[in-house]
C-alpha cells in the first residue's frame, strides 16, 4: 500500500522556492565539461518550516509505532503457536506407548544428541576462532580457552578416535558381507531366470468340474483361516475360500476366530452360516481366551478328532484372497514326493501403489519373494514359512511338533523345526497373473457354457499397512520374533541330524546374517558412527561407504520391481530410517526386553484391487461375479445380520503421532550435517542432510496414510 502524499510539505516547498528564487545562481564548477551547478543558499530558517518538519516527525513516529505492533502482534502469534505446537507434540508423546527397551533407548540417543549439541558448540567457536583450519597446540597456547580445546584435540586423536574407527571398520566388514550375500542372490535368481529353472509337479488336475468316480483322485484338505476382529475383510476372505475349485464334499474350511468384539463374532457367525447354507462344509470356532495368538489358535484347531481325516492343510490370514484354482495348482506338487512338506506361493498387493510408504514396502518384498525365497527353494529346499498363503503335510507338521506358542514368529518357528526333521519346501513364483479385463472378456463364454471359471492365477492378493504406526508395529515383530526363535533353538540346530552345511546355513545366513547383523549394522553404521566421525575426523568413513555401495545395493533390492525406480532415493533414505525400529527390535527380542513378546494384529481396511476375483458360485449352475459376490452383504436373510450391518461400529479418527527416537536422530543427524558443512564434505554433507529429513519426516508421522 502507497504513503499518501504529504500536503503541508509541499506548501512549504513551493513558498520556499518563490522566496528564494533570487538566490539561485548558475555558476560552471568545471568549463571543460560544461556542467551545469546550481547552488543554493538558505536563508534564515522559517518557524513554519520547523512547525511542518515537526509534524511529519510525528507522522513518523505513529508509523514506527503502528509497525512495532505489528512486530508484536506477530511475535504474539508465533509464540502462542509454538506453544500449542509443542503441547500438541507433548500430548501425543505422552499418549505413545512405550517399551521398556525403548525407553532405554530413547535415554542413549537424547543423551547421544546433547553430545552432538555440545560438540557442535565447541567446533563453531574453534571455526570463528580460525582453529579449525590451523589448529593450536597445548605448547604454544595463550588464552585458556586455546589450551582447553588443544587438549580436546589431543584426547580426540589419542583416546577417542581410535575405537570409534575400529567399530567403524567392523560394521563395513559386515556391511561387505551382507552386500556380497544380496549379490550372491541375485545372481541365483539370474541363473534362475536365465535357465527357466521350476518346481516340477508330477500330474495336473483337470479344470472344471469334478464328476463320478474322479473325485476319489482329489486329497482330503483342510482350510484354515484365522483372524482376530478382522471387521474389514472377512466377508472377503471367506468368500474367496468358499469358490475355490475343489470338491466340495473333499474339502473343510475352519474359520478360527479370536475376535473379542461381540459384533464382529456375530457377523462372522453369520456370514458363516450363509455358506453352510450353499453346501460349503464349514466350521465356526471361536476361543473364549487368546492364548499363544495365532499359534494357540492354529493349535487348538489341529487338535480337533476330524483333523487325522485330512491329508493337507491350506492357511489363509483373514486379508488374504486365494485364487479358485489355488488347491489345484499346489496340491500337485505332493504327488510322488513323500519328503515334501510345504508349498508356499508368492504375495500380490492390492495397495502396493496407494502411497509412498505402501511402495516402499512392495520393493522389500518383492525382492523377498521373487530372490530371497525362490533362490533358497531352488537351491536349498528351504526358506521361512511366510504364516499364510501355504499348504502344508499334515503329516509333517506332526512329525516335528505342531504349532509352538513361544514366539510371535511362530510360521518361521515351524518351517525351522520341519527343516531340522529333514522336510523340504517348494516356493511357486513364476506364475501367470490374471488381470480384470481379460476376465471380463472371458465371462460370456463361460455363461454360454455353463462351466467353471478357474484363475491361472496362482499370487495371494493381501493388503500392505498403509499408516507407518501399523507398518512399525509389524517390523518389531518380524525383527523381535527371529531372535527370540534363535535364543531358543540354537542347541537344537547344533544337536540336530541334518549336514553340517545345513546347520551352517541356518544358524550364519538365516539367522545371524541377515536377522541380526543388517539392523545391527544399518543402525550403527549410518545413524551412530557416520555423525560421530563428523566431530571425531580423525576417525573416517570412506564415501564408497556412505553413498556408492547403498546405492548399487538399493539398484537391486529395486530390480524385482523395476517400476519403483523413481522411489530409488526415498527407498535408501527409509531403510535407514526405519533401522532404528528393526535395531530395537532385535535387541527386545534377543534380550527379552519390553513387549517383545506381545503380538499387534495389523490393521486392515479392506482394500479392492483392481484384479479383483472374477470367479463361479455353484449354485443352480448360475455363475456369479466375484466381485459382487465378495462384497456382497449376508443374504441368507438372517435378521441378525442385517441389524449388526446397520449398527456397526465408526471407525476412530487415527490422528498422527510424534516418533520420539526417530526426531532425535533428525536432530542428531542435521546437527552433523551442520558439522560436515563446516569441514567442506560434499557427499557426507549431502547424505546426512536428506537422512536427517527423511527422520524428520518419519519422526513427525508424515508418511504413509495421513488423517488429521
Amino acid at each position: 500500500m502507497s504513503r499518501a502524499p504529504n500536503y503541508e510539505f509541499q506548501e512549504w516547498w513551493n513558498k520556499q522556492r518563490e522566496k528564494n528564487h533570487g538566490l539561485f545562481t548558475n555558476e560552471s564548477s568545471n568549463p571543460s565539461n560544461g556542467f551545469l551547478t546550481v547552488e543554493i543558499s538558505s536563508p534564515n530558517p522559517d518557524r513554519t518550516a520547523e512547525k511542518d518538519r515537526s509534524r511529519s516527525a510525528r507522522q513518523l513516529s505513529w508509523v514506527c509505532l503502528l509497525r512495532f505492533q505489528q512486530l508484536a502482534n506477530s511475535l504474539a502469534w508465533i509464540t502462542n503457536a509454538s506453544i500449542i505446537l509443542l503441547r500438541t507434540a507433548n500430548r501425543r508423546i505422552s499418549a505413545s506407548p512405550s517399551d521398556s527397551s525403548a525407553s532405554r533407548l530413547y535415554r542413549i540417543i537424547k543423551f547421544f544428541l546433547f553430545l552432538v549439541l555440545l560438540l557442535l558448540c565447541v567446533e563453531l567457536v574453534a571455526y570463528f576462532k580460525g582453529w579449525h583450519f590451523s589448529p593450536p597446540s597445548a605448547a604454544s597456547a595463550e588464552a585458556a580457552v586455546e589450551l582447553v580445546y588443544a587438549k580436546w584435540l589431543e584426547i580426540r586423536a589419542d583416546y577417542l578416535a581410535p575405537p570409534l574407527q575400529s567399530l567403524a571398520n567392523v560394521c563395513i566388514v559386515l556391511f561387505l558381507i551382507q552386500s556380497v550375500d544380496r549379490v550372491v542372490l541375485m545372481l541365483g535368481c539370474f541363473w534362475i531366470k536365465f535357465r527357466k529353472v521350476k518346481p516340477t509337479v508330477a500330474m495336473e488336475y483337470p479344470v472344471g468340474p469334478v464328476e463320478g468316480d474322479n473325485v476319489e483322485d482329489y486329497p482330503m484338505v483342510l482350510v484354515q483361516i484365522p483372524m482376530c476382529n478382522e471387521r474389514e475383510v472377512y466377508q472377503q476372505s471367506i468368500a474367496a475360500v468358499c469358490i475355490m475349485d475343489w470338491p466340495k464334499e473333499r474339502m473343510l474350511v475352519q474359520v478360527l476366530d479370536d475376535s473379542d468384539d461381540l459384533d464382529v463374532q456375530l457377523l462372522i457367525k453369520a456370514e458363516v452360516q450363509k455358506w453352510q447354507q450353499r453346501g460349503v462344509h464349514m466350521l465356526y470356532r471361536h476361543r473364549l481366551i487368546r492364548t499363544g495368538y495365532k499359534a494357540g489358535n492354529l493349535k487348538s484347531a489341529m487338535n480337533c478328532d476330524y483333523v487325522k481325516n485330512y491329508e493337507f492343510v491350506a492357511i489363509f490370514d483373514a486379508d488374504f484372497q486365494p485364487a479358485p484354482d489355488f488347491l489345484k495348482k499346489t496340491i500337485p506338487y505332493f504327488k510322488g514326493n513323500d519328503d515334501l512338506a510345504l508349498v508356499q506361493t508368492r504375495w500380490a498387493f492390492v495397495n502396493k501403489d496407494e502411497n509412498l510408504l505402501t511402495r516402499l514396502q512392495n520393493i522389500n518384498l518383492s525382492f523377498h519373494f521373487e530372490v530371497e525365497q525362490q533362490v533358497n527353494g531352488v537351491f536349498i529346499n528351504f526358506f521361512g514359512f511366510n504364516g499364510t498363503a501355504g499348504v502344508w503335510r499334515i503329516k509333517a507338521l506332526e512329525d516335528c511338533g505342531g504349532w509352538l506358542e513361544r514366539t510371535t514368529v511362530e510360521d518361521m518357528d515351524i518351517a525351522v523345526r520341519a527343516h531340522l526333521c529333514g522336510w523340504k519346501f517348494v516356493y511357486l513364483n513364476d506364475v501367470k497373473v490374471c488381470d480384470m479385463l481379460s476376465c471380463t472378456n472371458f465371462l460370456p463364454q463361460l455363461r454360454e457354457r455353463k462351466s467353471e471359471l478357474t484363475f491361472i492365477c496362482l499370487q495371494c492378493l493381501c493388503e500392505l499397512p498403509e499408516s507407518y504406526e501399523a507398518y512399525k508395529k509389524q517390523q518389531h515383530r518380524w525383527h523381535s520374533g527371529p531372535m527370540q526363535l534363535f535364543r531358543l533353538c540354537f542347541l537344537d540346530i547344533l544337536r540336530s541330524k541334518v549336514s553340517m552345511a545345513k546347520k551352517a546355513n541356518l544358524i550364519f545366513l538365516f539367522f545371524l546374517l541377515r536377522k541380526l547383523i543388517l539392523p545391527f549394522y544399518s543402525f550403527t553404521l549410518f545413524c551412530i558412527i557416520l555423525p560421530l566421525t563428523m566431530f571425531l575426523p580423525e576417525a573416517q568413513l570412506p564415501a564408497w561407504v556412505v553413498c556408492y555401495i547403498p546405492g548399487i545395493m538399493s539398484m537391486l533390492n529395486i530390480i524385482p520391481a523395476p517400476r519403483s525406480f523413481p522411489f530409488i532415493v526415498p527407498y535408501l533414505l527409509f531403510e535407514n530410517t526405519m533401522s532404528v525400529t528393526k535395531f530395537n527390535a532385535m535387541i527386545s527380542g534377543l534380550f527379552r526386553f519390553g513387549s517383545s513378546y506381545e503380538w499387534v494384529v495389523t490393521k486392515k481396511l479392506g482394500r479392492s484391487s483392481e484384479t479383483d476375483l472374477v470367479a463361479y458360485e455353484k449354485e443352480s449352475d448360475t455363475l456369479v461375479e466375484a466381485t459382487s459376490l465378495l462384497r456382497s452383504s449376508s443374504d441368507s436373510g438372517l435378521e441378525e445380520l442385517s441389524k449388526l450391518e446397520v449398527t456397526k461400529k465408526n471407525v476412530k479418527t487415527r490422528r498422527n503421532r510424534v516418533y520420539r527416537k526417530e526426531l532425535a536422530l533428525a536432530f542428531i543427524l542435521l546437527t552433523a550435517s551442520v558439522r560436515s558443512l563446516l569441514s567442506a564434505q560434499g557427499i557426507h554433507f549431502y547424505f546426512l542432510l536428506f537422512q536427517g529429513i527423511s527422520f524428520l519426516v518419519v519422526g513427525l508421522d508424515l508418511i504413509g496414510e495421513q488423517v488429521s
